[in-house]
């Protein structure tokens, strides 16, 4: 399969990365702004520079395109893209307006139009997943997401919430279920932007949650990223997305740990996830399926945030977010 990778910056690499190593595909070319730095990206994994996006799409026929630009500049080109029919896999977050994701998604109708939420793909996610649905939780009684690192400056005062939590409210729905209610506070205190919110939550299985996101932290501490899910008959945490699973069963204080083996780097590796979901993309792709992740899943992830601020807005808590197409991813 031919593809080709719009963005030439520092997670496109990761995208041109993948395709150029893959037995079963052809990096065709890659699309940048800076005519330069384009042919250097392009030169350095054997793929052809383009500037201009139709004339790449006329004279290399891609059977996918893969999207990875600056996080509030999305909208433009994936609507040239969507309203091609090409087959799509873009970067969170799919924009950050809830009515241009709307426009996106009426236009794409039923091409495929996937998004990269990564975080589902690793070792220990992937394994929390398969103990609930196990039911070796029990009951979910709540649920915790703590995601902090560096400033990622931008346009947008909540820029955090929409670009880097997103990664929280697909996750916790992934595995928790589908989020009724939120409530949120924020504090702009350190450079004049949200940079740390703090929602509490509740699913529509009763159970209840809270997440904590900051840009005022630092992606050097350890559990900088944690997620932590309780049911009447266990625990578990996932420790930094990748490094570890600890489950532990309810008046059992030994603990069960995953780890990544000694030769298994792969596992431990965070872009490892994505090299992961492109695999779960392309079968689908191939099998004439619709995406593992939906970009409807941007979507949704964009309407909580907006919820979130709504809430802090009003100082109410938001209810009744509901989900918006067919079916959910």
């Amino acid at each position: 399969m031919r593809v080709a990778v719009v963005g030439a910056g520092g997670w496109g690499e990761h995208h041109a990365r993948i395709f150029v190593r893959r037995e079963d595909t052809e990096l065709c070319a890659i699309v940048g702004r800076t005519p330069e730095k384009t042919r250097r990206r392009a030169e350095k994994y054997g793929a052809t520079p383009y500037t201009d996006l139709d004339l790449m799409l006329e004279r290399e026929r891609p059977g996918l395109v893969t999207v990875c630009l600056p996080n509030e500049d999305h909208y433009d080109l994936t609507l040239e893209l969507v309203r091609t029919g090409v087959p799509l896999l873009v970067e969170k977050p799919l924009v950050f307006d809830l009515t241009e994701a709307d426009t996106l998604l009426s236009e794409a109708g039923d091409t495929f139009f996937a998004i990269n939420f990564n975080h589902r793909y690793a070792e220990p996610v992937q394994r929390a997943k398969a103990l609930i649905d196990a039911g070796e939780l029990g009951e979910l009684v709540f649920a915790t997401w703590r995601f902090g690192g560096e400033a990622n400056h931008g346009n947008s005062p909540h820029a955090n919430l929409i670009e880097t939590q997103c990664h929280g409210f697909d996750l916790l729905e992934h595995l928790v279920g589908p989020i009724s209610a939120l409530s949120a506070h924020m504090t702009d205190k350190t450079y004049g932007a949200f940079s740390t919110v703090a929602l509490a939550l509740d699913f529509e299985n009763r159970a209840v949650g809270t997440m904590l996101g900051s840009y005022d932290s630092s992606y050097a501490y350890p559990d900088t990223q944690r997620v932590e899910i309780n049911g009447t008959r266990g625990r578990l945490v996932i420790h930094d997305t990748v490094r570890a699973l600890t489950f532990s069963k309810a008046g059992d204080p030994v603990e069960q740990r995953w780890h990544s083996t000694y030769f298994d780097d792969e596992s431990r590796s965070f872009a490892g996830t994505f090299d992961r979901h492109v695999d779960a993309v392309l079968r689908a792709l191939r099998a004439g399926e619709r995406p593992p992740v939906h970009a409807r899943a941007g979507r949704r992830a964009l309407a909580l945030a907006h919820a979130a601020i709504e809430s802090h807005a009003t100082g109410r808590t938001v209810r009744s977010i509901p989900w918006t197409g067919p079916t959910r991813s």
